[in-house]
């Protein structure tokens, strides 16, 4: 089995954890990997049994992993899928973040989620991407998106106008700050704290979600996965920022933004005692007050 790791700086509260789990995984004989960058961080921190192989690439972690272990928030594991892209490799994120949505397992929890990856105890959840084309290639082979696709203005002038298509039919032109098109991962990320709905992971929608609109009537729309939607920002010689989850690029009103599902999926590891509706139950509290 080969394991790689991949995450960002964090506090000194949780390097006993992460020194847990590269000890756990260098005792059961497992090869490990880990991303330069975070090398750097944990040869501070961490002490290695041996020197582990180290990949910076998509190039260098297909087919050298079985596993991805992302550890830090969910925009730490949003950072990992630019490098697993069409792999299959599976995720699993471990949480040492804020809310954590997709990283879903706690530092107190990875021990029993060590366990379940070597005895295969886990279910497998494919997550619907986006790619976004435009004719100057953004985003170059990098254009896709787990959790959203965001338009957003570019100063803190004025409102944009963003016309909308949906199969090439109009939808609407949304005087607002910017539109979130989210899929269902990231139906609880941007889009939710713009008012869009929560959708499961396994429905096969798409979520537009308006940024502080100046029409009140304006609301989110869900739609399928099927279908194309296209964007161009009316106003004419305006500049506005196009995000594809936390990478962004600036782009002019001269460019068409063709918005549709990715032609392949990443794989989340969710343990077996989780599931998507008992992470929202907990991460929004939904229960905790036993009056309702």
């Amino acid at each position: 089995m080969r394991i790689a790791l991949f995450g960002t700086p964090c506090s000194d509260q949780f390097t006993k954890y992460i020194q847990h789990l590269v000890s756990r995984i260098e005792s059961e004989g497992i090869t490990l990997l880990v991303y330069d960058e975070y090398l750097s961080f944990l040869t501070k921190k961490v002490k290695f049994k041996n020197p582990p192989h180290i990949f910076d690439s998509y190039d260098s972690l297909k087919n050298n992993a079985d596993f991805l272990f992302s550890i830090g928030g969910d925009g730490t594991l949003l950072g990992s899928v630019t490098l697993v892209r069409d792999s299959n490799i599976p995720i699993l994120g471990i949480n040492t973040g804020r809310l954590g949505f997709i990283s879903s397992v706690s530092t107190d929890q990875i021990e029993s989620a060590i366990n379940d990856v070597i005895n295969s105890n886990f279910h497998i959840k494919s997550r619907t991407l986006l790619t976004l084309e435009t004719e100057n290639k953004l985003f170059g082979n990098v254009n896709f998106a787990l959790n959203e696709v965001a338009i957003v203005k570019q100063d803190t002038s004025s409102m944009i106008r963003i016309d909308a298509f949906i199969d090439e039919e109009f939808l609407n032109s949304y005087w607002a700050d910017g539109l979130v098109i989210a899929s269902p991962t990231g139906s609880t990320g941007y889009s939710l704290s713009c008012g869009g709905p929560i959708i499961t992971p396994g429905t096969k929608n798409i979520i537009i979600t308006p940024i502080a609109p100046h029409n009140l009537n304006v609301r989110p729309i869900v739609v399928s996965d099927d279908n194309i939607v296209k964007l161009k920002v009316a106003d004419k010689d305006q500049l506005a920022l196009v995000s594809l989850d936390s990478r962004f690029r600036a782009f002019d009103s001269s460019i068409s933004l063709t918005i549709k599902k990715a032609d392949f999926t990443i794989n989340l590891i969710e343990p077996h005692t989780h599931s998507f509706v008992s992470t929202i139950r907990s991460k929004l509290m939904w229960g905790i007050d036993k009056r309702n």
